[in-house]
C-alpha cells in the first residue's frame, strides 16, 4: 500500500492548516496522499473527539486524500516515547510514503502554533522514520526508508526552504478548512481563523512570487540532479 506522501499532525485540522493546499494539489495531479493524526484533539476549545473525527474525514474527502488514520495518544499528553516511535514506524512501513510532512520538531513556535503537541509530533515522526529502517526492532512490516521529511508550522525566525504554490487549489483548501466547523467557524470564538490562514498563505506566496503558498522546511539539504527543474 504505497503512498506518495503522508502528512502527519498532532490534532485533527493540523494537516489541513499547514499542508492542506499541498495535498489538494498532489491529489489533483493523481498522486496518492494520506493523513495521520496522533491524537483525537479532545482538549480543543470547540467540539468533541467524535465531532472532530467527523470533521477530519469530511476535510480529507474534500482534499481528495483516501487515508485518514488517527491514534489516541492523548491531546496535551503527546510525548516522544519508544512505544510511540514503534507504533508510528509500523504505520510508515505499512503505507511506505516517499515523503512525510510533519510539524517542526523544536520549540519556539510562537503564540499561534505554540502547542507542545506540535513539537512532539515532529519529534516522534523523525524518530519513527528512523525506526522504520531498522531490521532488528520489533516493528511490523518490512524495513522502509522515507526519502524526504519536510516540516510545517515553522517557528518565528525559521524561513521556509521551499514554498509550494497552492493558488490553483486555494478554493479547495479553504473548503477543507471550513469542514472543521468546531474550530474555524465556531460562533463562540471571536477570531477569524480562515482570514488568518488565508493571510499566512498570502505571506508565503509573496516570498515565492505566487498568490498563495504553503511553506516547508528541510533540515537536511535537498539533492537534485537537474538544476533547471526548479524553473518549470
Amino acid at each position: 500500500m504505497d503512498y506518495d506522501l503522508i502528512s502527519i499532525g498532532a490534532h485533527p485540522d493540523d494537516v489541513e492548516v499547514g499542508t492542506g493546499g499541498i495535498l489538494a494539489g498532489l491529489n489533483r495531479d493523481g498522486l496518492k496522499t494520506g493523513i495521520i493524526y496522533l491524537t483525537k484533539g479532545e482538549m480543543g476549545t470547540g467540539g468533541t473527539a467524535e465531532i472532530r473525527d467527523e470533521e477530519a474525514h469530511s476535510a480529507a474527502k474534500t482534499l481528495g486524500s483516501d487515508l485518514l488514520e488517527t491514534f489516541d495518544w492523548g491531546d496535551c499528553k503527546l510525548f516522544d516515547t519508544y512505544e510511540r516511535r514503534l507504533e508510528l514506524a509500523a504505520a510508515i512501513r505499512k503505507y511506505r510514503p516517499q515523503i512525510i510532512l510533519t510539524p517542526y520538531p523544536n520549540v519556539g513556535h510562537g503564540r499561534r502554533q505554540s502547542h507542545p503537541d506540535h513539537v512532539a509530533a515532529g519529534q516522534i515522526t523523525i524518530n519513527a522514520a528512523n525506526y522504520a529502517t531498522l531490521k532488528k526492532l520489533p516493528v511490523e512490516g518490512e524495513p522502509f526508508l522515507v526519502k524526504n521529511i519536510f516540516h510545517y508550522f515553522l517557528p518565528p525566525g525559521i524561513s521556509p526552504t521551499m514554498v509550494v504554490d497552492i493558488t490553483e487549489v486555494f478554493d479547495i483548501w479553504i473548503e477543507a478548512l471550513k469542514c472543521h466547523k468546531s474550530q474555524f467557524l465556531n460562533p463562540e470564538k471571536s477570531r477569524d481563523y480562515i482570514w488568518s490562514l488565508e493571510s499566512m498563505a498570502r505571506s508565503f506566496g509573496s516570498m515565492a512570487g505566487c498568490k498563495y503558498g504553503q511553506g516547508l522546511y528541510s533540515i537536511t539539504p535537498i539533492k537534485i540532479s537537474k538544476l533547471f527543474e526548479f524553473l518549470k
